[in-house]
């Protein structure tokens, strides 16, 4: 037993010193750069490369693990929040592309409002433009009061008779009514039309720009044409409260003063004329001018038969006036019916007013004379004459030649006896000739 127990202490003595100098060897054998890897005694001696790839796997593995763990444990959750966020998206973008087709829809109805309303605004012009055109027509169909005619040199025109001519007592006197002004008429004539204005500036900008011009043109056209009738209206008016002012005057009834005597027939059945209840302020106003102008129109007819022109062309010198005077026969005071006027032998006579001889021949002292009635009570005569040119119950106008300046009769040499009688009684025919010269300074 001794000796078998010794055997095993040697042997076991060997093992480990075999044992130590095996673990000397390995240990002298690893160099600091090599990494050694030891489970359940086993040892693994790896490189550096090797070691790093192997431990850079198992990271790998491990952050892989971790994110598939993470993935499933959180995949409905993210599954979710994408979904959200896709339907988010596409709810932005279809909310987007709904406000964009809401944008063009507010475009394209602005659009549509703005045509509508451009054409409504043309429209209003064009008819305000045919309106006012009709009224420029009405207005050229206003015609003017008949002139009361009148006595003019030899070879003289109407048209040269001035308006602003002031006549001397026994100068020519025109009582003419000067046309109204055109001046709203020809700014309507001359305005081209609209939709052709309108449709030259659609090709540049500023369309707004372009109607609100041509609304100022027809503001200023319509303006125009109210000055106009208001300038009527008073002149009208103006004008017959002058006539109605020289019959008073004179002591006449302008209301029965005759008209005839102007040449013209004329007649038709009895119309009464009466404003509309729907008439605009400019028709109710072209009612009055028109009332006004046919009153004035017939003041200016009866006084064709009024004799307030002269008998004779040019300026005439008086040589006899109306009243007392010493008789150039008997040299004593007498009565001197009329105004005698110098003339030569043969210069013409004329009516001064309308009416119908009754009397033309030889009437005493007188000598060769012509008498006229004018009606309302009022007639003229014309003494001395050389040559009578008219007969008994001829109807004569104004200015017509009734005969030639003579001296015959109780006269003292070639000159014209001129009276003017009312109701049979002589009356100063200055009376009439100033008159005269008061319509000369309005008309």
């Amino acid at each position: 037993m001794p000796h078998r127990s010794r055997t095993y202490q040697r042997h076991g003595t060997e093992h480990g010193r075999h044992y130590a100098d095996h673990e000397h060897r390995a240990a002298r054998a690893i160099t600091p750069a090599d990494y050694t890897l030891g489970h359940a005694g086993r040892q693994v001696r790896l490189g550096p490369v090797a070691f790093w790839t192997v431990v850079g796997t198992l990271v790998i593995m491990a952050v892989w693990s971790v994110a598939t763990a993470t993935y499933f444990a959180f995949r409905d959750d993210l599954l979710t929040r994408l979904i959200a966020r896709q339907a988010d998206m596409q709810y932005a973008y279809e909310d987007r592309v709904a406000e964009l087709r809401s944008q063009v829809d507010r475009l394209t109805s602005r659009q549509l409002l703005d045509q509508e309303q451009f054409e409504q605004k043309l429209e209003q012009l064009m008819r305000r433009q045919a309106t006012l055109e009709s009224r420029s027509t009405t207005l050229s169909g206003v015609a003017d009061p008949t002139p009361t005619g009148s006595i003019k040199p030899p070879g003289r025109a109407a048209s040269e008779v001035p308006f602003s001519a002031k006549p001397s007592p026994i100068s020519d006197t025109v009582i003419l009514v000067p046309p109204p002004d055109r001046e709203a008429r020809l700014e309507s004539r001359a305005l081209p039309t609209i939709a052709t204005r309108v449709a030259a500036s659609k090709s540049g900008a500023g369309v707004e720009a372009r109607l609100a011009q041509l609304q100022e043109s027809l503001d200023h056209v319509e303006r125009s044409q109210a000055v106009t009738l208001n300038g009527l209206e008073e002149s009208y008016d103006a004008k017959a409260r002058r006539l109605r002012g020289v019959f008073a005057d004179l002591g006449l009834d302008a209301g029965k003063m005759p008209t005839a005597g102007t040449g013209a027939a004329t007649g038709g059945p009895f119309v009464p004329v009466t404003p509309r209840a729907d008439a605009t302020a400019f028709e109710r106003q072209l009612y009055r001018i028109n009332v006004a102008r046919a009153q004035l129109e017939r003041l200016n007819r009866a006084l064709i038969a009024v004799p307030i022109r002269k008998p004779l062309a040019g300026d005439l010198e008086t040589t006899s006036g109306f009243g007392v005077r010493m008789d150039p026969f008997y040299r004593s005071p007498a009565m001197h019916t009329g105004l005698d006027f110098r003339g030569s032998t043969g210069e013409p006579v004329r009516a001064t007013a309308a009416g119908k001889v009754v009397t033309a021949g030889w009437n005493g002292g007188y000598g060769k004379m012509v008498e006229i009635d004018h009606g309302n009570g009022l007639s003229t005569r014309y003494g001395h004459l050389s040559v009578i040119d008219v007969e008994d119950g001829q109807s004569v106008r104004v200015g017509q030649v009734v005969g030639k300046i003579g001296s015959t009769g109780r006269s003292t040499g070639p000159h014209l006896h001129y009276e003017t009688r009312v109701d049979g009684d002589a009356v100063d025919p200055q009376k009439f000739l100033r008159a005269a010269i008061r319509l000369g300074d309005r008309f």
